[in-house]
């Protein structure tokens, strides 16, 4: 966790930055991003010149070569170790026109961030809030991968609270608990087809070290764990960049982050190639059909970009694979020939083992619109008996625009530090969620789908038309109410009119 005094710092820095005009928090993050890149090349840097010095070995690869730049700047003091310590005026000019030239051609460190600095712009306005931005970073342990981590979560975190890009943040403790419900394992190639900032990828990777040490023990999988296993497309290049960095920071080397447009070009390297889909892909887009990809075309003739990356996602999994993916509601129960076929194919060529309904609240202040977690597993051959359905109705936070936390940070996510009371669970479903999922071939079968969660047979399913929503199976329990017979009833209307009869007599008396 970072703590109050970086995050007042970073509070201070971003005022800044908008004080100094630029009022968009995703260019604010790309300027930071940039920053904590350059540091990091120095920290390479530094390694090497540290294991030559050991060695008394030449350095096997130098960040920055040896010599000066084409306009005369010696190489050393591109080095944020070097330029940190300008003056502020000397230091804009250092990194305004030589440390980003020198990224825009180097490419860096070989990494994945590093194939998406050939546009690198250099857009902070003023010498004086470079140096207080540097000062800043440098003041934060970054040696440290929770801290690092952490610090760009709190940042991505003002993203949404800026309100115009909150599209690219899903909420955190909702991807913690798609995570938590697919169970990553070492072997998993896993992939988010609209990845934004990385948070899906993010989750996994800290899922599979606090579940699974193994992966930086073992030489095969951590390899496996730095290069392979996690792979991510965007159209957007600010949003790889920051994903990347995002993966960076959190302990992930060499991430597959690479531009694509997920739904309009063809998959053909793609096809069956990952095991795990984690998404949250754009809601009520529309393409035409000549600049969709055919072969997702061939899956389901639709123009919807929901269900567009539905079926992509069908074509990226090898069969046994599995997703767990947010869908608008529309996808469980919408009428179109589009909706049913794709409904249908889930439930009858693969295998549909879940819906999680949620509130409408869980993305505002900036969509209202009600959403589901759909799990399911690649088969190509059927396996549906049941479907698990689970009525969300809290996630730890108030549901209005403000997002309030309901309940102690230790209280809040899937995977509290300690058990929730009944009216905890009333603030937080989520570890519920988890924990009636991993019965859900057990004792959830025997629930009545009057309770919060039940499993519907597929024969029920396909007899409603392939709709997925849960209201169409939950039962509402209705109060008792007691039936008395007629003539009891009747009895008791008399009674009640001899007494209104005799106390208008009784009022005639006294009136006369």
């Amino acid at each position: 966790m970072i703590t109050g005094e970086i995050k007042s710092k970073i509070d201070k820095i971003w005022d800044a930055f908008w004080a100094g005009g630029i009022a968009n928090p995703l260019e604010v993050i790309e300027q930071i991003t940039y920053l904590l890149f350059i540091k990091r090349l120095d920290d390479l840097h530094t390694l090497e010149e540290n294991k030559a010095n050991r060695t008394s070995k030449p350095m096997e690869r130098r960040i920055f070569p040896e010599g000066k730049d084409d306009k005369g700047r010696s190489y050393e003091d591109l080095r944020w170790s070097r330029f940190k310590h300008f003056e502020p005026a000397e230091m804009f000019t250092v990194l305004g026109e030589h440390v980003f030239p020198f990224l825009r051609t180097l490419g860096g460190d070989g990494s994945t961030y590093a194939h998406h600095m050939k546009d690198a712009r250099f857009t902070i306005p003023t010498a004086a809030l470079l140096a207080k931005v540097v000062d800043m970073i440098d003041q934060v342990p970054m040696e440290d991968r929770d801290t690092k981590g952490d610090l760009y979560e709190y940042m991505l975190g003002k993203i949404a609270t800026a309100g115009q890009n909150g599209q690219f943040r899903t909420p955190r403790h909702i991807i913690q608990l798609m995570v938590e419900l697919t169970a990553p394992t070492p072997s998993d190639v896993i992939c988010d087809p609209a990845c934004g900032t990385g948070g899906f990828l993010v989750a996994a990777g800290e899922y599979m070290r606090d579940h699974h040490p193994e992966v930086l023990r073992d030489a095969n999988l951590k390899k496996h764990f730095h290069g392979e296993m996690f792979h991510g497309f965007d159209f957007d290049s600010t949003m790889l960049r920051i994903g990347s960095m995002n993966m960076l920071l959190h302990g992930v080397e060499n991430p597959n982050i690479v531009y694509r447009d997920s739904l309009a070009q063809e998959h053909g390297g793609e096809e069956e190639k990952y095991s795990l889909v984690l998404a949250n892909p754009p809601f009520a887009g529309s393409l035409d059909y000549e600049s969709c990809a055919k072969d997702l075309l061939q899956i389901v003739k639709t123009k919807k970009t929901e269900l567009l990356f539905l079926a992509l996602f069908l074509r990226l999994l090898k069969p046994g694979g599995r997703a767990a993916i947010i869908v608008p509601d529309g996808v469980l129960f919408g009428s179109s020939t589009a909706h049913k076929t794709l409904r249908k194919m889930l439930v009858e060529d693969q295998k549909l083992d879940g819906i999680v309904k949620m509130p409408g609240g869980v993305f505002k202040p900036y969509a209202g619109v009600s959403t589901a977690i759909v799990l399911f597993t690649k088969t190509n051959s059927g396996g549906t008996e049941h479907v698990w359905f689970y009525d969300m109705q809290a996630d730890g936070k108030s549901l209005d625009d403000k997002r309030t936390e309901l309940l102690p940070a230790e209280k809040q996510g899937p995977t509290p530090a300690s058990p929730l009371t009944a009216d905890e669970h009333a603030k937080n479903n989520l570890p519920d969620i988890l924990k009636r999922w991993q019965q859900r071939d057990g004792k959830e079968r025997k629930n009545e789908r009057t309770a919060q969660s039940f499993c519907v047979p597929k024969s029920d399913i396909a007899a409603q038309g392939y709709d997925l929503s849960i209201n169409r199976y939950k039962e509402v329990v209705h109060d008792e109410v007691e039936h008395r017979p007629p003539q009891v009833i009747l009895d008791e209307l008399e009674g009640i009119e001899n007494e209104i009869m005799q106390g208008m007599k009784e009022l005639r008396g006294m009136l006369r």
